[in-house]
């Protein structure tokens, strides 16, 4: 089974051997699908060539032909009003059709990966979690209590906000007045169901932090060491700090080219909304949408 998802910066492919739940083969790139999104309203032909690119250079290592692809895309394609004829010519030049999923979707997907994680880290809280999930153009907050799931996307994304507020400060000012939405949404579900015991981050922002504190960089990243890591405001401030007081150039050993400005973002907004959830730690998890899309595409075989 291959999984491929091209979310709103990132095209990340996973191979994965449906009957052991093996990950064969593993393949990420920085495509920017969102870039100048927020200003243009369209993906621009510069990031369709990227993604293209980017499939055919995964390509080049697994064989496509041989296994059942599921596809999927998120709010960049969501949002952009030449989403279906940019997709079209994706299939053309690579053969793989994309399907744009919903936001409810993409976090239910999200969440199946995550718990299959937490189980296999033995570390199932007993009154639910919240997950956070920022992406490059949007949001997902979900809440599981036991079998129930209550999930909402929003269109805050960290290449959104980085291209519409480059000054920290600027963002930081602006931000509270930008997740009012999300913070009424938390606290009508605390309302309802009550406090979770913790909060599960994933996605690049927290798993990226969470690399720089024990001393891993861009290429010698592994999920395996950061999987079930705790990260608290602390940590998120002392990372940001040494972040953007880097040269250029270690930056980008440090968090990979053209990441380091959407990783600061993603530090600010990821803070905001921990607190908002009325806690100051979170347990990383590196298994995402992709890894989601590849069990539910098992189930299907």
């Amino acid at each position: 089974m291959i999984a491929i998802d091209l979310g709103s910066n990132t095209l990340r492919v996973l191979q994965m051997d449906c009957s052991s739940g093996e990950f064969l083969y593993e393949y990420q790139k920085i495509v920017r699908t969102a870039d100048n999104l927020i200003h243009t309203g369209v993906i621009s032909l510069e990031a369709k060539d990227r993604i293209i690119c980017a499939i055919n250079e995964a390509a080049s290592h697994i064989d496509f032909t041989k296994d059942k692809i599921k596809a999927v895309t998120t709010q960049a394609m969501r949002a952009a009003k030449n989403s279906s004829e940019i997709l079209e010519e994706i299939y053309k030049e690579t053969g793989v059709r994309f399907e744009i999923i919903d936001g409810y979707t993409e976090a239910r997907l999200t969440i199946s990966a995550v718990l299959k994680r937490l189980d296999i880290l033995g570390i199932m809280p007993k009154n639910g979690f919240a997950m956070i999930d920022i992406g490059g153009a949007s949001t997902e907050i979900a809440f599981v209590y036991d079998d129930d799931i209550v999930a909402q996307s929003f269109p805050i994304g960290i290449v959104t906000l980085s291209q519409t507020y480059p000054s920290l400060d600027r963002l930081e000012n602006i931000l509270p007045g930008k997740i009012k939405i999300i913070n009424d949404y938390i606290q009508n579900i605390i309302s309802q169901k009550g406090k979770v015991d913790m909060v599960v981050a994933t996605a690049g922002t927290p798993t990226t932090v969470a690399a720089m504190k024990i001393g891993l960089d861009f290429d010698t990243y592994e999920a395996s060491k950061i999987n079930g890591m705790k990260l608290d405001l602390s940590d998120m401030d002392e990372q940001l700090e040494r972040l953007l007081h880097m040269s250029e150039n270690m930056r980008q050993i440090a968090v990979g080219t053209d990441r380091s400005d959407l990783i600061a973002t993603g530090i600010v907004l990821f803070k905001s909304l921990l607190k908002l959830l009325g806690k100051n730690e979170c347990v990383v998890v590196d298994d995402g949408l992709r890894e989601g899309v590849a069990l539910e595409g098992c189930k299907a075989i």
